[in-house]
């Protein structure tokens, strides 16, 4: 699966990215991490950092909501047929 989604279950922004990947009907893999930021080993993995949230296309690392939102859009927001 190429969308790995790494966040917390309180974590407001990664509820506004988990409502955006559902609303564009995208299948992911849902990585819940501990609350404790230390203990988040596979976000520093993939990211460099502690904080959530991330989102991994292949080989692409967003860890910034606004970033992953535009991306999102970009890369899998359905676009009108020209002409229409």
């Amino acid at each position: 699966m190429a969308l790995v989604f790494y966040h917390v279950g309180w974590c407001p922004e990664c509820a506004v990215v988990r409502d955006k990947l559902e609303d564009l009907g995208l299948e992911y893999e849902d990585v819940l991490v501990p609350d404790a930021r230390p203990l988040r080993r596979q976000v520093f993995e993939v990211s460099g950092q502690y904080y959530v949230p991330v989102l991994k296309d292949g080989d692409t690392v967003l860890t910034e909501t606004r970033d992953i939102l535009a991306h999102l859009d970009a890369q899998y927001s359905r676009r009108p047929a020209a002409g229409r």
